[in-house]
């Protein structure tokens, strides 16, 4: 009997997990979609973009308020709600994301997000396949992305081109590592799911979970603009 039922539950596992993992990146696609659209937009309208300018610190502190809300709240939020804040993030970081864009020509953009997407595809393709466990990373790469926020905020009073570049290089190889963990931890997320979840609680999983990888992928290509951008000067 017991090998009888095994197939079934199995497959029902299964399905569950291909439906979290679907919704997680559906909902980062939507993200990055939606970042993108707000930042063709904003550099394209001088109006929008100088307002940008002169409001970009309180953005980039709304945009901080709002990660920082949905990752350590959002058990306590309505999933409606995770997801509104999920979608306000997303395009205001895509207004805030138009001043790096202005800088650099639509070669270097492209470039820079092929470059992005082709290594996230891999590196995630690798945080899901691996037998190795990824966990012990997760601290040295915490610490180097400490590093990176300490270099950032000391480099806005030093303004040198050797830190920034430093930073990036290092940035890349951060948000590299944090894709491939983000993407296992993801999937240990996705086999633990119980069976008969409330909808709203994998709602929420599934806007968490876009929320990391979605950093994770816009960084990684922040990063990789400032390197390519400045090597083509």
């Amino acid at each position: 009997m017991q090998g009888g039922f095994y197939p079934t539950d199995q497959a029902k596992t299964q399905v569950r997990v291909n439906e979290f993992v679907r919704g997680v990146y559906n909902w980062m696609a939507i993200g990055l979609a939606l970042t993108g659209t707000v930042a063709y937009f904003t550099v394209n309208n001088p109006t929008v973009f100088s307002f940008v300018l002169r409001t970009f610190i309180i953005l980039v502190i709304a945009e901080l308020a709002l990660v920082f809300s949905v990752s350590a709240r959002i058990q306590k939020m309505k999933a409606t709600t995770a997801t509104a804040l999920f979608l306000i993030y997303s395009a205001l970081n895509g207004a805030t994301l138009s001043i790096l864009l202005a800088r650099y020509a639509q070669a270097t953009i492209a470039s820079a997000f092929f470059i992005c997407a082709a290594s996230f595809l891999a590196l995630s393709i690798f945080g899901w396949t691996t037998k190795r466990d990824l966990t012990g990373f997760g601290s040295f790469l915490f610490m180097g992305l400490v590093g990176i926020v300490i270099a950032s905020v000391i480099n806005i009073f030093l303004g040198s081109y050797g830190i920034m570049m430093i930073v990036s290089y290092i940035g890349v190889l951060v948000f590299a590592g944090l894709t491939a963990y983000d993407t296992q931890k993801l999937k240990m997320m996705a086999l633990s799911q119980p069976a008969g979840l409330d909808a709203s609680v994998v709602r929420k999983g599934t806007i968490l979970g876009a929320l990391q990888l979605y950093l994770d992928f816009i960084l990684m290509f922040q990063y990789l603009l400032i390197i390519l951008g400045n090597n083509r000067r």
